[in-house]
């Protein structure tokens, strides 16, 4: 299993390190495409590999006309099979943390809790992997109050880090009777305003954490970005008087997260992963610089 592994990892990584040639190569031909389809002259540093790329352009159809990056490949499984999640805490948790991750349990569809232990990280990715988990997620706390969410997607990642802030708990709310029921339908999501490169690929890496919900599902989970902080927001609705009467109850909990890293593999490999994207200090002053959206 390990020699399998490492062969695959290795697999991923060359096929990763191709991707400036082949964005080289896709370059051309979209210049040759575009010289053909608007009748222009084909540009004169490409005259000499002109035929092959023509050759190449009438061979393609819909799907090969893209380029494909280690994006695909990362999520390239996701619509065969339903996530599979672990969700873990760090050493010794408080009791906050341990209903926190209790509450989450519930929140992602398939999802099972494990007691941290005395397990190394590397130990509960390579269990995770044997048993074709397809995420983990680590919840970190400081002086009792949880603080950071680690999402690491299997098996070659990536990694995304968050920052946790305002955590209210079902646990937290005193009128029982003003929260819904908690629904384990799989839920609608709703993500707002990640309109960036960067907003795109953290949607990306968070939607996969839920399966395809049915039509008539009446669970919705909101992931909004606004100034870079994401507000997580769980509701269900009834329709109690037809269809233009909805009575939208919160069931919790409630949290904001707030991106501060992307590393291009797995958990235990943030010292030699290669960091995608890291919130530096200077962002903190930046005027008005949103990266994730508007």
């Amino acid at each position: 299993m390990l020699k399998r592994n490492t062969r695959l990892r290795m697999e991923y990584l060359y096929r990763k390190s191709l991707e400036g040639k082949e964005r080289e190569y896709y370059e051309k031909k979209r210049k040759i495409r575009e010289a053909l389809e608007e009748g222009k002259p084909i540009p004169t540093e490409l005259r000499n590999e002109e035929a092959a790329l023509r050759q190449e352009i009438d061979l393609e159809d819909e799907y090969t006309a893209v380029q494909k990056t280690h994006i695909d490949d990362e999520y390239a499984t996701a619509s065969e099979k339903d996530p599979k999640i672990l969700l873990t805490t760090s050493r010794e948790p408080s009791q906050r943390l341990g209903q926190f991750v209790k509450e989450l349990k519930l929140v992602f569809p398939n999802a099972a809790r494990m007691n941290r232990g005395s397990q190394v990280i590397s130990e509960i990715i390579e269990f995770c992997r044997a048993h074709e988990y397809t995420d983990v997620i680590f919840v970190h706390e400081h002086r009792g109050e949880p603080d950071n969410l680690v999402i690491c997607h299997l098996p070659f990642g990536p990694t995304a880090f968050f920052e946790l802030l305002n955590v209210v708990t079902r646990h937290d709310i005193k009128d029982k009777k003003a929260m819904g029921t908690m629904s384990e339908a799989y839920p609608h999501l709703i993500l707002d305003n990640f309109s960036s490169k960067l907003g795109q690929r953290t949607a990306n890496i968070l939607k996969h954490l839920f399966p395809v919900p049915k039509p008539e599902t009446k669970r919705i989970i909101t992931f909004a970005n606004k100034s870079d902080y994401i507000s997580f927001r769980h509701h269900v609705y009834e329709k109690h008087g037809g269809p233009k009467s909805v009575e939208l109850k919160e069931v919790g909990p409630r949290f904001e997260l707030r991106l501060y890293q992307i590393i291009l593999g797995t958990v235990d490999q943030q010292n030699e992963a290669q960091k995608e994207w890291v919130l530096r200090p200077y962002m903190n002053t930046a005027k008005k610089q949103n990266v994730l959206g508007a």
